[in-house]
Order: structure tokens, then sequence, then C-alpha cells
């Protein structure tokens, strides 16, 4: 009997010690068959978003959401530490001839386990065996080292989130909440900036590059919510690569370069983490009659634009090199989905089924260069030198919707 428990015990600390150590320390996807935190984000989540967006209120649906991320790695920790002591306490079992008094059952040297791991020493069970003793102070450093680990991995994640929502809040000056290519683009138009997309697209692309190599190293890191009403950071992307298409598909007067680095980027960013587990979703939300009505809202904000056919067939291929799938994400994390022309966005329905969630860690990074994407750019197919009328008022000169911060 002590044989096994001194086996098992060894098991299940080799097992806890790995999972902490490719969560937390391993800043990339690793391959392992079995993986603790893995199973419990998947689980939870699946719940937790079950039960939230069944709530009435979308404000409540919002605050639940909110809680996940924070939550779960307070759970992270709980269970560590947990599964930390139960093997200590398989091994302390193992070894009870060498503890005073000596623990008449498994439950009494998972007690001594507990009271090591958590640095209690009540003194009441000594070890008195040099194994004992050995395995009482690793005990003890595990349990210090664990809680350590996650404390500074909380710190770590929270910086990462931090500097990934600057750029989501900025963007919503312009391109409103949720935001939309076409607000973006008539934003810089009535602000007389148009000269300074490039400039917005250089620093998108950049953004992209660092929330690829956070989010792809700490998938919990895709589970934090921006701080505001109808944001998100893959609704944000998704306006950035819209209006980056529409640079390069519909209008033939700005510069190409940036944009095209910009949706490069963006579509690298949005490959890599759904390679994490997510099947892409069936459509990408635009048809014709929403480009033409976007078209028509960017010759009026003074664009010149190419031939609308000719357009809508380059905007569709280059679209859809990442549309489907950051569909596919936002659904599965319950975030506002991209817009082009400035709709609300849709409500989740509770008959909704969450794509597959983050899967082996073997499949999450393919070691491409992220993209599958045609380059969109194949030069202007003509100039469009009439501006069509509008038929309907468009809010070219309206102020963009403003998000406002969440309360407690």
């Amino acid at each position: 009997m002590e044989v096994v428990a001194f086996v098992a015990g060894i098991a299940v600390l080799a097992l806890v010690v790995w999972d902490v150590f490719e969560t937390i320390v391993v800043p990339r996807p690793t391959p392992g068959w079995f993986r603790i935190a893995r199973y419990i984000v998947r689980s939870l989540w699946t719940a937790w978003r079950g039960f939230a967006i069944r709530q009435r209120s979308d404000r409540r649906r919002d605050v639940l959401l909110g809680l996940f991320a924070p939550a779960t790695t307070m759970i992270l920790l709980a269970v560590w530490l947990a599964v930390l002591i139960l093997g200590f306490g398989l091994l302390l079992f193992g070894l009870r001839t060498e503890l005073r008094p000596i623990p008449t059952n498994l439950g009494t040297s998972i007690y001594f386990a507990a009271t090591s791991v958590l640095t209690l020493g009540f003194g009441d069970i000594v070890a008195v065996g040099a194994p004992a003793r050995v395995a009482i102070v690793l005990a003890a450093g595990a349990g210090l080292g664990i809680v350590a680990l996650v404390v500074t991995f909380l710190f770590s994640i929270t910086a990462s989130y931090q500097r990934r929502e600057i750029r989501v809040v900025m963007l919503q000056s312009t391109a409103g909440a949720p935001p939309s290519a076409i607000a973006l683009l008539e934003g810089y138009a009535r602000l007389g900036m148009v000269a300074q997309l490039p400039e917005l697209f250089r620093e998108w692309q950049q953004w992209s590059a660092e929330v690829l190599d956070s989010h792809v190293a700490f998938p919990l890191l895709c589970f934090f919510r921006s701080s505001h009403d109808n944001l998100s950071w893959l609704s944000a992307l998704g306006a950035v690569l819209d209006a980056a298409a529409l640079v390069l598909t519909t209008i033939s007067d700005l510069p190409r370069g940036e944009a095209e680095l910009a949706k490069l980027g963006g579509a690298h960013l949005v490959e890599d983490l759904s390679n994490l587990g997510f099947q892409g979703a069936s459509s990408d939300g635009i048809d014709r009659e929403s480009f033409d009505i976007a078209y028509r809202r960017l010759a009026e904000a003074g664009y010149t634009l190419n031939d609308p056919d000719v357009s809508w067939e380059r905007f569709g291929r280059a679209r859809a090199t990442y549309a489907a799938r950051l569909e596919a994400m936002a659904e599965y994390w319950a975030v506002p989905s991209t817009s082009l022309l400035g709709e609300m966005p849709r409500k989740l329905s509770s008959h909704t089924v969450a794509t597959r969630p983050i899967a082996t860690a073997a499949a999450s990074m393919n070691g491409g260069n992220g993209s599958d994407s045609t380059s969109a750019s194949d030069g202007p197919a003509g100039r469009n030198g009439d501006t069509p009328a509008p038929t309907a008022p468009t809010p070219n000169d309206a102020a963009p919707v403003r998000s406002r911060p969440r309360g407690p």
C-alpha cells in the first residue's frame, strides 16, 4: 500500500509541476496529451459562457463575462495547490513510518502535506526520517514557488492586457463603439487626417505583432475583455483590417504599402489564434448591399474610388483571408463582432453553439507566416470620376458613438 501511494504521489507531483511549467514559464504553447489548466479553462468557460449569455440584462451579462479571466486565474492557483497537496499527501503516506505520530490514514497524511505546502507548520506531526524531511522541505518550496509564479504571471498578463487596450480605446474616437471601418475612414476624412492613415496602419501592424506574441503564448489573455461597453480588441482589429482592405481594393488615391502590411500582420494574428482550435464561421457577415452603402459613404467623405463592381470582388477576396475566423473567435469569446458599417453588434443567442476552444498545444502554432492572404493591391481597375448620389442620409458628419466604462 505504501509503495503504491508513493508512486502515485510522484506521478501527481510530476503532472502538476509540468502543467505549471508549461502554462506559466514556457512563453509559447507546448504539446502535451494532458494539461490541467487546459481542461479547467475549457470546461469552466463553456459553463460560464452558457450561464452568462442567458442573462436578460446586457450589463449583467457583460459583468459576468468580464469576471471569467481573473476568476479563472485564481481558480487555477487553487487547483494547482490542491493537486500539489494531494501529491505530497500520497508521497508522505508512502513514507508514514518516518513520521511521528505515524498517520493512520491517507487523510491525515494529506492534512500534514497541506500544512507543509501552505507553510503553516503546526508541529503536531513531525518528520523524523531523512526522506520524509526532504519531502517536507520540497512541499514548502513548491507551495511558495507556485504562488510566486502565479502572482508574477498575473502581473505579466495584466501588463499585456493594458498595452493591448490602449490602442483599442484610442480607436473609438474615430471608429466609434463598436468600431467600424467606414466610421474610421469617415472620421479621418472629416478631421482632415487622411494623410495620417498610413501611420495608423503602421501602429496597428506593430499592435498585431505584440498581441500575437502575448496571446498565442498565454491564451488566457484572450478571455480578458475590454473595460468599455461595445468595445473589444477583436472588433477593433476587424475594423482596422476592413479599413486596410478598403484602401487596397476600393480607394484609389491613398498609399497602399502600409495598408498591405497592416492587413498581412492582422491576418497573421487572426490565423495563428484560430489555430488554437476554432472552426470558421459560416459567413463573414458582409453582403453586396452593405458594401454598396459603404461605397456611397466613402464617396460622400471625399475619397476617390475605383469601379464598384471590381472593388466588391476584390474586397470580398481580401476579406476572406480573415473575416470568417474573426467572426468565429468573436462568437466564442462572446464579444462584439466586426461591423463594416457601424451597426450595433448582434446579441448572442443562448442557443449558439460555441466553437471548439483551445485545443491541443501541438496545433496552436503552425510555423508559417500566418496567412494565406492574397494581396488585394492589384492596382486600381479604373477611377470612378462621378460620385454617385446617396439614396439615404448618412452619418458622415455625426460624432462617433462613444462607449462608456463598465461600472463595478
